[in-house]
């Protein structure tokens, strides 16, 4: 047995499953384990079934990464959701909003 196996990994696998909410796990993991071995035994895909991957995608500290990419100690893996609205719609949206409510503040002359 090699001995580099028995060496403790520390990482938090994290899932947002609506916006503002986060469900956060710290693990520890033997060394060699993947991203997708952490995220098996976080228990979040039993919290939630509505997980489908392969649609949903898996990421190291907001960079993409294949499902069997090795974890570093202090690693964060991340289930990311499928995209609801067009980022620059969004953008777009909230600027129109505030302009909006800015507007009506101005005092009349």
């Amino acid at each position: 047995m090699d001995p580099a196996e028995d060496r403790p990994v520390r990482v938090e696998v994290v899932y947002s499953p609506l916006g503002r909410t986060v469900d956060r796990v710290e693990l520890t993991l033997v060394e060699g384990s993947t991203a997708l071995q952490a995220l098996q035994a976080s228990g979040l895909l039993q919290r939630y079934p509505a997980i489908d991957l392969t649609v949903q995608r898996l990421g190291l500290w907001g960079r993409l990464c294949p499902p069997g990419e090795l974890l570093r100690d202090g690693d964060r893996v991340e289930l990311y959701r499928p995209l609801t609205v067009d980022p620059k719609e969004a953008r777009r949206l909230r600027y129109r909003r505030q302009s909006e409510r800015q507007g009506a503040r101005k005092p009349v002359r």
